[in-house]
């Protein structure tokens, strides 16, 4: 028998066990003898050469007998196949959850240990995603299949991930996450997005909070949504709310500011269970909208005429007069119109008065006294984020291992800066800063045109 013979266990690919030889030559169990010892012949046995070589185990893997009579050439790069393939899956199997597995690097990992004679990472890609896809848990169709337990629902640190559960919603907040709930909540930003929800959803809600002394905005919560209805917001902010408040001894927690784009059924549950806060909604959904509504009913006259051009830009930046003025103003531009006879443009200002003057209060659009955060875009950034990383529709695993990521890298990211090892970057300035000076030119010069 040749000596310093090397063993290395795989596997074939129907998932038998498998013995490579010095890394040259591959044995497929063939059967098991009465004293419990394997026989394992040559891969090559049923193809052309029909080689006759086998090997003999005992229990321990120890050799009994080596027939090296191979009538074949050495295959050293289908062997190191074979063993990469075995490794990665070994790797696989071995992960609880394997959304987190990072096939590339572990491939680096085990090609360095192997040498030179190492297959390509695309020549078994397939291979392993099919590995990867078997470990994976059984998908979420409806949310009456959301498990209450889980081992997906515990953060990287081990604490409670998923705090509430009913037939409507499913909500995530690790304890760091009502903590900076609890003690930042100046300013709290809200919004939805559609493409990541997973098929049986409506929408992944998200909550956000600023940390004025880091100038950094980090996630205080996700949600999965079966709908957009007011009684589902009232109780995701409810349970928030129950959350943070039992992590802070039953001392009332209530945000200063709540962010978010023109939709009543937040606004009005975020009241009932925030009396006090103060809603804003974002300037940019504001302008958006008016742009819409003017392409619709007067955009040629907009375009063609400087007067009505300048009567528009009045109407779309009024969120930074003075709200005592804001009427006066719009009374003055439709009396102009009306003057000039400018028909489609008067519909334009009819609908900005019944929509913005009537049926929305002012105080929740007008950022005169207070143009810090005058947008979502806290919440729209992230959004887009979230979009990017998913080509399709995320399964409902697949999307809470990639919130339980980010949820990881918000708590580094805080630890990093408050313990002063990341230096806090300056803000540049920003459009913000330009507004605010402007907005001191117009306090000087909207009486004026009150009085034109």
């Amino acid at each position: 028998m040749e000596e310093n013979l090397i063993i290395d266990i795989s596997e074939s690919n129907k998932g038998k066990e498998q013995i490579i030889i010095n890394k040259k030559y591959k044995f497929n169990f063939s059967y098991k003898r009465k004293d419990n010892s394997k026989v394992y012949k040559c891969t090559e046995y049923k193809k052309i050469n029909k080689c006759k070589s086998f090997i003999i185990l005992n229990d321990k893997k120890e050799i009994l007998k080596y027939n090296s009579s191979h009538n074949h050439p050495e295959n050293e790069y289908d062997v190191s196949l074979s063993i990469m393939k075995h490794k990665i899956k070994d790797g696989i199997e071995k992960s609880s959850i394997p959304f987190g597995i990072k096939i590339k690097p572990l491939y680096n990992k085990i090609s360095k240990e192997m040498g030179l004679i190492c297959p390509e990472y695309n020549s078994i890609k397939s291979q392993i995603s099919r590995n990867l896809n078997k470990k994976l848990p059984s998908n979420v169709t409806t949310f009456a299949e959301i498990p209450s337990e889980s081992e997906y629902y515990k953060t990287k640190r081990g604490e409670n991930f998923m705090i509430f559960k009913n037939s409507n919603l499913i909500i995530f907040q690790s304890p760091f996450q009502a903590k900076l709930f609890r003690e930042y909540n100046d300013d709290i930003f809200v919004d939805g997005t559609f493409f990541i929800a997973p098929k049986f959803s409506y929408q992944v809600f998200i909550t956000r909070t600023y940390a004025k002394e880091l100038d950094s905005f980090y996630t205080t919560s996700f949600a999965i949504l079966k709908n957009k209805e007011q009684e589902t917001y009232k109780m995701l902010f409810e349970k928030l709310k129950k959350n943070a408040n039992t992590c802070n001894n039953n001392i009332r927690i209530e945000p200063k500011n709540l962010h978010c784009d023109f939709e009543r059924a937040i606004s009005k549950a975020a009241k009932t269970i925030f009396p006090n806060t103060n809603i804003k909604y974002c300037i940019w959904h504001y302008k958006k909208s008016l742009e819409i509504k003017k392409n619709k009913l007067c955009y040629n006259e907009v375009k063609n005429n400087n007067n009505i051009f300048i009567y528009y830009k009045a109407i779309s930046n009024l969120p930074f007069i003075n709200p005592e003025y804001i009427f006066d103003i719009y009374v003055i531009i439709k009396i102009k119109s009306i003057k000039n006879n400018y028909c489609q443009f008067l519909k334009f200002l009819e609908y900005f008065y019944k929509t913005y003057l009537i049926d929305y209060d002012m105080k929740i659009w007008n950022y005169y006294n207070n143009i810090e955060h005058i947008t979502n875009n806290a919440s729209e950034s992230l959004n887009n984020y979230l979009n990017n990383l998913f080509p399709t529709k995320p399964s409902f695993y697949e999307l809470i291992d990639k919130l339980n990521e980010l949820e990881h890298l918000s708590y580094y990211d805080y630890q990093r800066k408050i313990r002063g090892i990341w230096k806090i970057k300056k803000r540049a300035i920003n459009k913000a800063n330009e507004i605010s000076v402007l907005i001191e030119r117009f306090k000087s010069i909207e009486a004026k045109l009150i009085d034109a």
